[in-house]
């Protein structure tokens, strides 16, 4: 063999190799499965061609070809890293994070496409057969579409209702304990042990969202154990605790005392401390960080409830005692939760709300946006001292960066149950839509998801639809980013649970957007459109306004081919237009749809099983008339 061809077949060697890896790689264990799997699917389906190209003359190919080689060999290493990825970490934070996900994915989608489209493997010596899957797999890449592969309503609802309800119903949390994978205690043990991981590599500060998750793990665990009683809660670890003391991970350590800490709290220069050890060094006059050295801004002590969680998650799999909960900190005049330094600091902030400039007021609606952001005791605390009128007034402010920091915070501060009451008493609804219609696209979009917020209480669904807000829900369904057009999705499935704004949502020509998503498939906003116009073919102007946009031919695809969510709706929807509208059932029959449904009785959902049986009944019964002599 020469040099050259020694060289070429190298090349062809590590791209089997890569694509062998690929291939075994274990299945995929969180909410990105679908998305892996069908990644790792269609490499694998490449195997072939190299097979065969290895087993032929290599000298035979072109500087061309091995440039083509080496380019695709150079986006399946990015795809094995990726799906290596995938496999690890918090689950939970894979949830929250599933557009940056499938946006990942689809650009590794598209790097494979790329250097498939250049391959130019109709000059190689491959059989017919080879030729043939490679023009399929090519297409497949072509098609491929991680958002849609990744998108899920359910999923997307289930997140919201747990991170608003303080109690969701437990038929959620199994939800979300299955879709996530998190369904023993060693699963919860071990995204308990990741979430710290994540804690510490993100330099003690992950992101806001790390409370929900340590919360969310909470209610999960106690839904396990509710559901198998019988399980000890630290099975499994019981022999190590046994005969060891676990070693408390250093971020768990005051940095003055070293010991765990109890109560957790953030000076101005980010780092963390046991509240009762930095306060005695401020007491003593020091104004610097004992560990940086650096000035301190403020004595404020901000609470690190995300540590506290994750310490206290820890002793419970650890098999530790919880550490005591230290003195309140509560004042006599006020009774909250917060320390007289961070009521000073936050009634500043208010005081630059009301009183400042328009720079003041932006940077101080921005600080508070963080706050409420942060953690459950803020949102509280921020609402007590007086911040939502002032935020209210800042809806209608000339600057679009101050009128998206003030929606976005009270968006936050609307997490809290009795904050959504406040809100709307202040009058926010008006103003919330306002936005919505006239804001920047940010803007714009966290005004949807406040709305969605607020309308989780049945009394608002009412007061928002009568504000006008569906038809700027429906005009940023339309135009928005994909973040915002499944804001928008969100917030219009949730208010159509009023029966009054399932007309206004069709008066304001819901329906013809919602069909567009259906035929372009690759937007994805598939499950949303489907999930939508199942909530509105109940209303008699709903299954007008659906039966005249011609849905059929869609409805039956989606059945025979759809994912089982979808499918189950679609099947509703087409049942609501078959009862009692003959020319529909017509229709449905012509298109093939009795086929179709008798596959979903067989093999869907509960309710899709019911929906397709109702639907054969009345196909059955055409059939008998249509048999009948006639007088």
């Amino acid at each position: 063999m020469s040099g050259n061809e020694d060289s070429r077949a190298v090349v062809v060697d590590r791209l089997l190799v890569s694509i062998k890896e690929i291939s075994g790689l274990p299945e995929c264990r969180n909410v990105c499965k679908r998305m892996y799997a069908n990644l790792v699917r269609r490499v694998k389906l490449l195997s072939p061609l190299f097979e065969e190209i290895k087993d032929s003359d290599c000298e035979l190919l072109s500087d061309e070809h091995i440039r083509s080689f080496e380019s695709l060999g150079t986006a399946l290493d990015s795809a094995k890293s990726l799906l290596k990825l995938m496999n690890q970490g918090s689950k939970l934070y894979r949830a929250l994070q599933r557009n940056e996900m499938a946006e990942k994915f689809q650009q590794i989608n598209d790097r494979i496409e790329a250097a498939i489209s250049v391959l130019q493997y109709e000059k190689l010596d491959i059989s017919e057969e080879v030729r043939e899957q490679i023009d399929l797999v090519h297409a497949q890449f072509k098609r491929a579409n991680a958002r849609t592969e990744l998108a899920d309503l359910q999923l997307d609802l289930d997140l919201a209702v747990v991170q608003k309800e303080k109690d969701p119903d437990p038929e959620i949390l199994n939800r979300l304990s299955e879709k996530l994978h998190l369904k023993t205690m060693n699963d919860l043990k071990k995204e308990s042990t990741e979430l710290h991981e994540l804690v510490i590599s993100s330099g003690g500060e992950p992101g806001d969202s790390i409370e929900m998750m340590s919360s969310l793990l909470k209610r999960l665990k106690n839904c396990v154990l509710n559901e198998n009683p019988e399980v000890d809660p630290r099975e499994g670890e019981k022999i190590s605790v046994k005969h060891r003391s676990p070693v408390i991970p250093d971020d768990f350590r005051c940095p003055i005392s070293l010991e765990l800490m109890k109560d957790p709290v953030i000076v101005s220069t980010g780092q963390t401390y046991e509240r009762s050890c930095i306060q005695k060094w401020l007491d003593a006059g020091n104004k610097t960080c004992p560990k940086t050295q650096q000035t301190l801004l403020h004595t404020a002590l901000t609470p690190n409830y995300a540590l506290k969680s994750l310490i206290a998650l820890w002793c419970e799999n650890n098999g530790v005692e919880l550490p005591k909960k230290q003195g309140s900190c509560k004042t006599k005049k006020s009774g909250s939760a917060l320390s007289d330094c961070d009521r000073v600091a936050i009634n500043a902030l208010l005081d630059r709300l009301a009183n400042g400039d328009m720079e003041q007021q932006r940077a101080a609606a921005g600080e508070l946006r963080l706050l409420a952001k942060r953690n459950a005791d803020n949102r509280v605390c921020i609402a007590e001292a007086g911040a939502i009128p002032l935020l209210v007034e800042l809806l209608s402010s000339s600057d679009p960066r101050t009128q998206e920091h003030a929606v976005t915070a009270l968006l936050n501060l609307s997490i809290n149950e009795s904050n959504k009451g406040t809100i709307v008493n202040a009058g926010a609804i008006p103003d919330i839509v306002d936005v919505l219609k006239n804001g920047s696209m940010e803007a714009r979009e966290n005004a949807a998801a406040t709305l969605f917020s607020l309308s989780v209480l049945d009394e608002n669904k009412i007061s928002i639809g009568a504000a006008g807000a569906i038809p700027a829900l429906i005009s940023l369904l339309c135009e928005g980013t994909p973040r915002g057009k499944k804001d928008a999705a969100t917030a219009i499935f949730n208010l159509s649970i009023y029966q009054g704004n399932k007309a206004r949502a069709v008066k304001a020509g819901i329906v013809a957007p919602l069909m567009t998503f259906l035929i372009d498939a690759g937007g994805g906003m598939v499950d949303e459109a489907l999930a939508i116009l199942a909530i509105l073919a109940s209303h008699p102007e709903g299954r007008t306004a659906i039966g005249q946009a011609e849905p059929i031919p869609i409805l039956v695809e989606v059945i025979r081919t759809g994912s089982p969510r979808n499918r189950e709706n679609a099947a509703a929807v087409l049942w609501s237009l078959c009862m009692g509208d003959p020319l529909q059932l017509k229709l449905a029959r012509d298109h093939g749809a009795e086929e179709a449904l008798r596959e979903l009785s067989e093999s869907g959902t509960d309710r899709a099983k019911r929906k397709a049986g109702s639907i054969l009944e009345l196909l059955q019964r055409m059939e008998v008339d249509d048999n009948s002599p006639k007088s």
